[in-house]
């Protein structure tokens, strides 16, 4: 019987990998290569180093397949796997410093002033290139805690749960993160969506 974050079909998919199926690696790989690639470049800002990111979480979870006990999803897991592997080579790569504007996790630090706003933007302009550019921009200033959250959640989709198990942390902190970094981006992202929309009138 599958565990409880695991259907049937990705459980099948698991005993293929288990049992060292190469047409169930190639789909595994189809399926999450390319979210564990946006995870891999939000973190790493670096195109090469982000696939060395995928590749070596891939084949890390290739090999420990056996050891996966299914408590989360596939796709947790190896999100979990390839954040790790970014992590540890953030590490190598910088001095282990905490940036002075990076946020704590309880709920008293200050918040941003300035919340104009830009909800009214139509979709279709919300959508347009130059707009899209400007908030990868954006999501590019955050803190990382936040940063890694607000892709976790917002671009990838995860659940508060699977965000959570994917960072090691507890939903709750998962919660502040992810309201921090809305109010930043939409502080961040207030002038450029007002003076858009002018633009449009």
């Amino acid at each position: 019987m599958p565990a409880p974050h695991i259907d049937s079909a990705e459980q099948a998919l698991i005993e293929r990998l288990r049992a060292g199926d190469k047409a169930a690696c190639a789909l595994c790989v189809e399926l999450h290569a390319n979210g564990l690639y946006r995870l891999a470049l939000r973190m790493m800002r670096n195109e090469h180093e982000a696939e060395d990111i995928v590749q070596e979480a891939l084949l890390s979870a290739f090999r420990a397949i056996q050891s996966f006990d299914g408590r989360s999803s596939l796709k947790t897991w190896l999100y979990r796997i390839a954040y790790n592997a970014a992590l540890m080579r953030i590490r190598r790569m910088e001095p282990l410093t905490v940036p002075v504007d990076e946020p704590s996790d309880d709920d008293t630090a200050v918040q941003p002033v300035e919340l104009r706003d830009w909800c009214c933007l139509p979709e279709q302009e919300y959508e347009s290139a130059a707009a899209r550019a400007e908030l990868d921009r954006a999501i590019a200033e955050l803190a990382p805690r936040l940063r890694e959250v607000f892709v976790l959640r917002e671009l990838e989709e995860l659940s508060t749960g699977e965000t959570a198990q994917t960072l090691g942390v507890s939903e709750a902190v998962v919660k502040v993160r992810l309201h921090r970094a809305r109010l930043w981006l939409r502080e961040r992202l207030a002038g450029y969506f007002s003076e858009f929309a002018q633009s449009r009138n």
